[in-house]
């Protein structure tokens, strides 16, 4: 390609009636854009699916040709896109493969905006907090806008509850904070995510639908707060990364609060029903909630097992038991995720299926500490395979009669010394940090030594990129390892490793690295 108009003669033909297909492609053809439409807005059609690396908008055309970094992302994105056309300003827009194989674009005056267009888009996807003072945002291509919403749901036929919402933004990525209110007369609230990119996603996809059929329409701005401060944990406001705040005076408590389970109401987005205007990328199919298209990148890779007409969430909200799925069946044990799910709350028990060894229940001590487990721990990648955690339907694990058989898989850990959180005091409150490739070590003895540690792990498989002692304190170290799941496993496998003479080991993941 040599201007930066590529659309030929044999595309223009193929944009009117019946199209023959092309055969796969990096480039995708979008057409019968309505006006108005933005870069912005087309790039974020393609960044669930991958990085995005290129863009040539049609203006007078209402037609663009997106590039994706890789074949395969084209794949999902056309394979996602065909039977379910993505809506944009209310129009469905239309994504085939083009003819070309990349999208050269050498007329610099017409790169320019393109590129700051994909280049910010990506930024704020790959978690670039900084993406304000970015070039691309000085464009004006990226809105300038936090990772806090503010919620206004109009029509409250049916009741909406904090743990409603959670439920259902959650699909978007790691929720923090939500505090619910009234307001002239109207049900809102105020929800902070850990990632601007998430917020923009959740805005993007849920303005101006409805969570039942013509009822609770949800109406979401960005909110000029930056940070949301919650003093309470209760049924009105929760912050789900403390799990060491009060109830508050007067307040039912979220075990309590919710007496209806959220899947007995009418299924949101039923089947056959699809609300005015509703625009994917993300997409609530048949009823079956929020879905995620295949291969999205980061905290949005959540599967629906539910049958189609079904409620994707089968548990209760306020519930303390976890449902966690698609595990590595020849890996997992209930001591390993009693280690990585404790990072997160006290673990009361574990019940591995005896039938399906690769679904697990787990039984955390309180709601708030399982719902903080779903945020950290939902989309994990565990021995190999990526895990799902979510609410279980069950409120308590039964252990097995006696005689009953269960090989071991059914474990109560409701007396374990290992539980972080049992002192209320206890520093770990402070300190819980999503899976990192770097962990945090301590309580380790003075005659430990750097080429001890290295060693300790790399027995264990892990491979050593970084190292070091904290200089005020020796028994304190950080060590990078290869991967987020490289550090998964090692937490698992050496959180209280015995160093002799009654010294363990104590392994976190950190916020920090080398």
């Amino acid at each position: 390609m040599s201007n930066s108009t590529p659309a030929t003669d044999n595309e223009k033909k193929k944009s009117k009636g019946n199209r023959s297909p092309c055969s796969p492609s990096r480039v995708l053809h979008i057409r019968q854009i309505p006006n108005g439409v933005t870069r912005e807005e087309v790039v974020s059609l393609g960044f669930p699916f991958g990085k995005v690396t290129n863009l040539l908008m049609l203006r007078g055309k209402g037609q663009a040709f997106l590039e994706m970094a890789s074949l395969d992302a084209a794949v999902s994105m056309v394979n996602y896109y065909t039977p379910a056309p993505p809506h944009l300003h209310n129009q469905p827009v239309y994504v085939q493969y083009s003819n070309y194989k990349e999208l050269r674009i050498d007329n610099q005056h017409n790169q320019a905006r393109p590129q700051a267009a994909w280049q910010g888009v990506n930024a704020v996807q790959h978690g670039n907090l900084g993406i304000t003072n970015s070039p691309a945002a000085e464009g004006g291509v990226l809105p300038s806008h936090g990772s806090v919403l503010r919620i206004i749901v109009e029509n409250t036929f049916y009741p909406v509850t904090l743990d409603i919402l959670y439920q259902i933004f959650s699909k978007f990525g790691f929720v923090l904070k939500i505090i619910t209110f009234h307001k002239n007369n109207q049900f809102q609230a105020l929800l902070q995510y850990a990632d601007p990119a998430n917020a923009y996603y959740a805005k993007m996809s849920l303005d101006g639908h409805s969570i039942y059929t013509g009822c609770c329409t949800l109406h979401i701005d960005f909110s000029k707060l930056t940070n949301l401060t919650v003093k309470y944990n209760n049924d009105k406001s929760r912050d789900f990364t403390r799990i060491d705040l009060p109830f508050g005076d007067g307040q039912r408590t979220m075990e309590t609060s919710l007496s209806i389970p959220f899947a007995t109401q009418n299924a949101i987005f039923p089947s056959h029903t699809v609300p005015p205007g509703f625009a994917p990328p993300l997409d609530f199919p048949q009823g079956a909630g929020p879905s995620v298209p295949p291969g999205a990148p980061g905290p949005l890779t959540v599967t629906t097992s539910a049958a189609p007409g079904h409620m994707t969430i089968p548990g209760i909200p306020g519930n303390s038991v976890l449902l966690v799925s698609n595990l590595n069946p020849e890996a997992i044990t209930p001591y390993g995720l009693f280690i990585l799910f404790g990072v997160y709350g006290d673990v009361h028990r574990v019940k591995i299926m005896f039938k399906k060894r690769g679904i697990a229940l787990v039984q955390m001590a309180d709601a708030t500490q399982a719902q903080l487990a779903i945020n950290y721990l939902n989309g994990q990648r565990l021995y190999g395979r990526v895990m799902y955690a979510t609410l279980s339907k069950y409120q308590t694990i039964q252990l097995p009669r006696e005689g009953q058989e269960d090989k071991g898989l059914t474990k109560d850990y409701s007396n374990s010394p290992l539980h972080r959180f049992k002192n209320p005091s206890s520093k770990n409150f402070q300190n819980i940090f999503p899976p990192s490739a770097t962990l945090h070590l301590s309580n380790i003895p003075p005659s430990v030594t750097v080429d001890d540690l290295k060693n300790l792990f790399t027995s264990k498989g892990s491979t050593v990129k970084g190292f070091k002692f904290f200089q005020k304190d020796c028994k304190m170290a950080l060590i990078q390892l290869g991967s987020v799941e490289e550090a998964v496993h090692a937490l698992i496998e050496l959180h209280n490793h015995d160093f002799g003479e009654n010294q363990h080991l104590r392994v976190s993941f950190s916020k920090s690295s080398i």
